[in-house]
């Protein structure tokens, strides 16, 4: 069985490039080639891709958004970015978007064909800076969490409602899920206000948020 492959990639001769190179493997076959993310969008209702091999930084629509509105529409497609770009907020915004996988331009065809099949395996295929980059990146949104959480001096189970708060839970259903009474509830909500200097659910959630909390 051949691995089904779409190709985003604004270069047409780095297209034309990788194309020629992974459609050289036996167990591949590239569906079709788009220049952005709007005409790689257009050509799935055309075509069904296991895996997309996505570029970043294109005209129209870029990667990001295009993975974001592929993974929506078409969530059992698989999308491997495949970019110059080694930046952290790439790297956040790409994961964020739903992409299974992370690989530099520069991987040598075989690697491709590694990753491809990777991912086909229920894997998350990265390249090894990415590799490396993922894990400062978690270990520095940890520590981001880490510091809102002392400076606000916030306990679990406060963190616990604020989550079910940013979710729309009531008050009933809060306690429902967290085994303690509704007074308890808005009583713990009332002193999550005076920590956080804030008098409503909305700039609660919105300051938890912003600060990486929930």
């Amino acid at each position: 069985m051949k691995i089904k492959v779409g190709l985003v990639e604004d270069s047409p001769n780095l297209a034309r490039s990788l194309k020629e190179n992974i459609s050289a493997f036996e167990n591949v076959e590239v569906m079709f080639v788009a220049s952005n993310g709007q005409e790689a969008l257009q050509k799935l209702f055309s075509f069904t891709p296991e895996i997309i091999l996505m570029d970043i930084n294109m005209p129209v629509m870029n990667g990001i958004e295009a993975t974001k509105r592929i993974k929506h529409q078409f969530p059992e497609i698989k999308i491997i970015m495949l970019t110059i770009f080694d930046d952290g907020d790439n790297l956040f915004n790409s994961i964020l978007a739903g992409a299974t996988g992370y690989l530099l331009k520069d991987e040598k065809p075989g690697k491709i064909l590694d990753a491809l099949e990777e991912a086909m395996e229920g894997g998350s295929p990265m390249s090894p800076v990415i590799a490396t980059k993922s894990l400062q990146l978690i270990r520095g949104k940890k520590a981001e969490v880490s510091d809102a959480i002392e400076k606000y001096n916030l306990t679990k189970r406060e963190i616990e409602i604020l989550e079910l708060t940013a979710k729309g839970e009531t008050y009933s259903q809060i306690a429902d899920k967290t085994f303690i009474s509704p007074k308890t509830v808005r009583k713990h909500i009332e002193n999550i206000y005076v920590k956080l200097q804030v008098h409503n659910k909305i700039d609660a959630v919105r300051l938890a948020i912003d600060n990486k909390i929930v």
